[in-house]
């Protein structure tokens, strides 16, 4: 048994309590609760029973159907309000601040666990006396010791609220539906931005399929524990679990939203990924942007980076360059399939943007900014004294003679007292459909045509601003060799490099090793596979400074990525992939520029970057690692011999 699952199972007294799926005797729970809004009846019987058993498991004061109407939403904010889970920012437009308990601010990957029957479908074999980093795993047996160690009355004085929701518009066949049930009113209002939530799904799953979704905060009432920032969570009990084989998702112990927001991470990635990977299509962690050129073709990009890369900079990026229209369709989670066409089509299966705050302001996203000026639940961000946001990145955007409340309620807070104005991982929570530069075509059920696909991440020094991949299967191995500096999206600390594959790490619902070869499974006769870039806009130079002014001006190297995509022969072969060609790039304004610092490849660093890849994939693959991945590797280090010679 694996430390984790140690921790999970600590003290657990009993087996007998089934999953949520399992059967329970009692019949009678629906007819004694209170339901406050909604009709039971009207719920399929598939619904119902699943309504049923977790109410006999959790034991809420009631039940609320949420319909997804105007009225329900504010009353579900008016009762966080009198709860001081919310409070109001009068500057801003139906604009609301929680606090969280410091303990409660990020995804908890370590509890994060996929179950299954056996280990080897959920996670790789690692090399002996190696820790593996890419999942968790969780047996049957223990999953059902650790929902018996927490379940039963968790929900006691509080409300159930009833979340059916749909990934992806309402009735595309390319969407799903799942049915979240959480004692947590700040879920039900965050669920309703994030996905498409209320009765309109109800019509349309009928009978249907659907994604059972469990969580609690781990809190009932009375507490046993004070609350901090009257906001509940249990972080010693926190569990995160994702079962592909029954289609469940319980979660435990965390409000935080990739925890919480069950629609997120672990549906449209976990859960999504495994069921993509039985229908023959691709769930992603990757924005998806339009791009209209001064001539007036469009093209549509997905981009794969580590969280809190720029991924929402990208996906609502301003031109710095004159007849360029960029479009926003979605800024973290792609779900793509090839239609009968042979077309890579992609659809947002989200409906709202859960952002980064810090650093974002209206010199590097201004369209974020406007986006998020009404209508949005901020978390763990700062206040000022008029009554509206701020945080790190926005210095002058506010006045002198306001004054700033911390995330963690200090008062006239100041750079000088060492903390952090915002929490590094705080958030903004808002509908998609605000967004200034939201595409057409967004909610399209069809989904948009995918030309190219982009991998990347902070890598300080040696990675090239961008180059091409020479096939889809060194794409692949492109996407699988994906490392970064660690974020604050998660529970890690400090900035070290870690290796990111398909920027999926946290979120694979399965053997990371079988999802390369699902990927490497997509070349098909007749299927016009999209061409495969990484960029890395973070490069330094030897002072510590960026060599690339990102941001803006990153439509620069889209330009180029079109260029090539219509076939024009700006790339030059390289060790790593094609390069583009001096002059090809247009660097127009950019008087302080270093090209040759931009794209130099250093041997010593690419001979080090092919061990390490080495090594991490014998370690953490193990034999799980596809054989095309390891000759695409052994090919690369060939190439690198040669680097300052025939390149």
């Amino acid at each position: 048994m694996s430390l984790t699952v140690s921790i999970l199972l600590r003290n657990s007294k009993s087996l007998r309590l089934s999953t949520v799926s399992g059967t329970f005797s009692s019949k009678s729970a629906l007819r004694r609760i209170a339901i406050l809004n909604g009709d039971i009846k009207k719920l399929s019987p598939a619904v119902q029973d699943f309504i049923e058993k977790s109410v006999n498991l959790c034991k809420p004061e009631n039940v609320h159907i949420c319909d997804g109407s105007n009225a329900e939403n504010q009353h579900i904010i008016n009762t966080m309000v009198k709860d001081g889970i919310l409070e109001s920012l009068p500057k801003m437009d139906n604009c609301w601040l929680a606090r969280t308990d410091p303990a409660d601010v990020a995804r908890v990957e370590s509890r994060t666990l996929v179950v299954t029957k056996r280990k080897q479908e959920a996670i790789p074999t690692p090399k002996s006396g190696i820790q593996g980093t890419l999942g968790n795993w969780m047996s049957m047996e223990q999953w059902k010791a650790a929902i018996q160690e927490r379940f039963p009355g968790c929900m006691t004085g509080r409300t159930m609220y009833v979340i059916p929701y749909s990934m992806g518009p309402v009735g595309s066949p390319l969407s799903k539906i799942g049915i979240e049930l959480t004692d947590s009113p700040y879920v039900a209002a965050s669920m309703r931005v994030m996905t498409r939530m209320g009765s309109d799904v109800l019509d349309v799953l009928g009978n249907g399929e659907f994604t059972k979704c469990l969580h609690s905060v781990g809190s009932p009432l009375p507490l046993s524990r004070p609350l901090v920032n009257n906001w509940p969570c249990n972080p010693d009990k926190t569990i995160v679990t994702q079962c592909p084989e029954t289609n469940e998702i319980v979660s435990f112990g965390s409000g935080y939203g990739g925890n919480s927001l069950l629609g997120k991470k672990a549906f449209a990635l976990r859960i999504g990924s495994t069921i993509a990977r039985k229908e023959g299509w691709l769930a992603e962690h990757m924005l998806i942007v339009g791009i209209t050129n001064p001539q007036g073709v469009k093209r549509y990009i997905a981009a794969a980076f580590p969280s809190a890369c720029g991924k929402t900079n990208l996906a609502m990026l301003t031109s710095t360059l004159p007849g360029y229209k960029v479009e926003c369709v979605g800024d973290d989670i792609a779900w793509m399939r090839f239609d009968k066409n042979g077309v890579l089509r992609a659809i947002n299966p989200e409906n709202g943007f859960f952002g980064v705050a810090p650093g974002t302001n209206m010199e590097t996203n201004p369209n974020a900014m406007k986006t998020c000026e009404k209508n949005t639940i901020f978390t763990n961000v700062a206040k000022t004294s008029d009554g509206g946001v701020f945080w790190e990145g926005m210095e002058k955007e506010v006045s002198p003679d306001v004054s700033i409340t911390s995330w963690l309620g200090e008062e006239k807070w100041t750079k000088s007292s060492g903390r952090s104005a915002a929490h590094p991982n705080s958030r903004f929570c808002c509908p998609a459909s605000q967004c200034p530069t939201i595409d057409p075509d967004w909610e399209s059920a069809d989904g948009v045509p995918i030309s190219a696909i982009l991998f990347g991440g902070r890598r300080p020094y040696g990675v090239p601003l961008v180059y091409e991949s020479f096939s889809w299967r060194h794409g692949v191995f492109i996407g699988a060799s994906v490392s970064s500096e660690a974020t604050a999206a998660a529970e890690f600390k400090g900035r070290v490099i870690m290796h990111d594959p398909f920027a999926m790490r946290p979120f694979f619902g399965y053997n990371a090793g079988h999802y390369l070869e699902h990927w490497l499974s997509m070349e098909k006769p007749g299927r016009k596979l999209p061409k495969i870039f990484h960029v890395n806009w973070f490069r330094k130079n030897a002072k510590g400074g960026y060599l690339w002014p990102g941001f803006g001006d990153n439509i620069r190297v889209l330009d180029w990525i079109l260029k090539r995509c219509e076939g024009e022969a700006v790339a030059q072969p390289s060790p790593i992939g094609l390069l583009p060609k001096p002059g090809s790039l247009n660097t127009d304004g950019l008087n302080d520029l270093d090209f040759n610092e931009l794209f130099n490849l250093p041997q010593r660093f690419w001979q080090d970057e092919v061990k390490d890849l080495e090594t991490y994939f014998s370690e953490q693959f193990g034999d799980d690692l596809p054989n095309k991945i390891l000759a695409e590797l052994q090919d690369l280090k060939k190439r690198i011999s040669h680097l300052g010679s025939d390149y």
